[in-house]
C-alpha cells in the first residue's frame, strides 16, 4: 500500500506533525474504482484518498468555498466566435485537479488508513484533497494565478473566462472546473500555452 500510495499523492501534499492544541482533525478515507472498457474488461484499478470535508468547521478548517465556473452563454459565444473567424478550438481535461490546489487555512488530517505512521502524529495538509470544503476555490485561485503570470487577463463580464491579446494573435480560455475550452487565431500560440499549462 505505501508505494501505491507514494505513485498517487505527492510527498509534499502534507507534513506528518504532532496535532498542535486545539486543532481539530479531518478523517479521510480511500475510494476505490474499477475503470473497465466498452466490451466489460478491466482497464485498471483506481484508488483516490478524499477527506471527510463534511466534518470541517467554518472559519477553522475553511473560510472561502466559492469558485466560478464559465457561463454557458460563454461558451455558446466562444464556439459561435470560432465558427466566424474559422479559428482554432481546442478542449482540456486536467487530471486530479483538486490536487492541485495550495491551501491557505491550516487543514489537520488524520493519515490514510493502511499507511504506516506514529499513533501522535497527524498530517498538516499543504495542498487540497479531494472532498475538502474549500478544494474548489483552492484550485481556481492557484489556475488563476498560474493564468495570469501567463499574460491573461479575467473578463469583468464571465471571471473564468481568461483572455491574452497579443501582436502574435488572440487566445480565449473558458474555465468549467476541470475543464478548458482554449479558442486563438495562432496555432503555434495556443500549442505554447497548452504546454506550458501541462507544467
Amino acid at each position: 500500500m505505501d508505494e501505491e500510495f507514494s505513485t498517487l499523492y505527492k510527498i509534499d501534499t502534507w507534513d506528518l506533525i504532532p496535532l498542535p492544541p486545539c486543532k481539530s482533525v479531518v478523517g479521510c478515507r480511500w475510494v476505490y474504482k474499477i475503470k473497465t472498457n466498452s466490451d466489460g474488461s478491466i482497464e485498471q484499478y483506481k484508488a483516490k484518498l478524499v477527506t471527510k470535508g463534511y466534518s470541517q468547521q467554518y472559519g477553522m478548517d475553511y473560510e472561502e468555498t466559492f469558485a466560478p465556473v464559465a457561463k454557458m452563454t460563454t461558451i455558446r459565444t466562444l464556439i459561435v466566435v470560432t465558427s466566424i473567424h474559422q479559428w482554432h478550438i481546442s478542449q482540456l481535461d486536467v487530471k486530479n485537479t483538486f490536487l492541485n490546489g495550495d491551501l491557505q487555512e491550516e487543514v489537520y488530517m488524520a493519515p490514510p488508513p493502511g499507511i504506516s505512521h506514529d499513533s501522535e502524529y497527524i498530517c498538516k495538509l499543504k495542498k487540497a484533497l479531494y472532498g475538502l470544503k474549500q478544494a474548489h476555490h483552492a484550485w481556481f485561485e492557484k489556475f488563476s494565478i498560474v493564468i495570469s503570470s501567463l499574460g491573461f487577463v479575467s473578463s469583468s463580464h464571465d471571471s473564468a473566462l481568461f483572455i491574452k491579446c497579443t501582436d502574435a494573435g488572440h487566445i480565449i480560455l473558458s474555465l468549467y472546473v476541470n475543464d478548458m475550452i482554449i479558442i486563438g487565431d495562432n496555432i503555434d500560440s495556443i500549442s505554447v500555452l497548452k504546454t506550458k499549462l501541462a507544467r
